[in-house]
């Protein structure tokens, strides 16, 4: 997927229906700038908006997905190529948020030894100490509130039982018993419960 190809593509079409930017962002509620970044090949437009662009555009989400208009006869293979290159792509954000996670989870903690430290050694008031302290448990608390959204939107848990996969809500995230990304929780599907690991979708 070549999203200077895509871009050239959105932009040809846009003309097509004799219309600019503007009128084409009005369309979808989305800002010129944005049109604009997608004709230059700088971003490409998320899964919420793809459909109402194609349809303003007069063409398939494959077709937007290939850069081109596409003959029936090449149509499947092109289908194909986009599923498994989207795939790939979802895999690889889904692994950059679950590093992402561990770097906020390394920071928050060490953000916190730090203020624990430092009000522990430093000649400050009471009053500082119990601040910087109060302070790096905030931070603490914010950043782990972060980590497990980014744990329950990346990827799935899998049911042991059942082999169900889905995304949890926050309340389980929170309240389940977990070791890393494994959490003991119930199967929606099958009402058990189960060690169930974190798996890339």
């Amino acid at each position: 997927m070549d999203l200077a190809v895509i871009g050239k593509f959105i932009k040809e079409r846009r003309k097509a229906k004799d219309l600019t930017q503007a009128e084409l962002a009005q369309k979808i509620f989305v800002s010129e700038k944005t049109i604009s970044k997608w004709e230059c090949g700088n971003g490409f437009p998320d899964a919420t908006l793809m459909l109402p662009l194609c349809k303003e555009l007069g063409i398939n989400a494959n077709e937007l997905l290939s850069g081109k208009l596409l003959e029936e006869s090449e149509y499947k293979d092109k289908a194909e190529q986009n599923i498994i290159h989207l795939q790939s792509l979802n895999v690889k954000n889904t692994k950059l948020l679950l590093t992402s996670e561990i770097i906020i989870g390394l920071f928050a903690a060490l953000s916190l030894l730090a203020c624990v430290c430092v009000a522990a050694y430093l000649d400050l008031a009471v009053w500082a100490k119990i601040l910087l302290i109060v302070c790096g448990f905030v931070v603490f608390l914010a950043c782990v509130h972060f980590c497990v959204i980014l744990e329950k939107d990346a990827g799935l848990y899998e049911c042991k039982h059942c082999g169900n996969k889905y995304i949890p809500s926050m309340s389980k995230m929170y309240l389940s018993m977990h070791m890393g990304r494994t959490r003991y929780m119930k199967c929606p599907k099958c009402g058990k419960y189960s060690w169930q690991h974190k798996v890339i979708k």
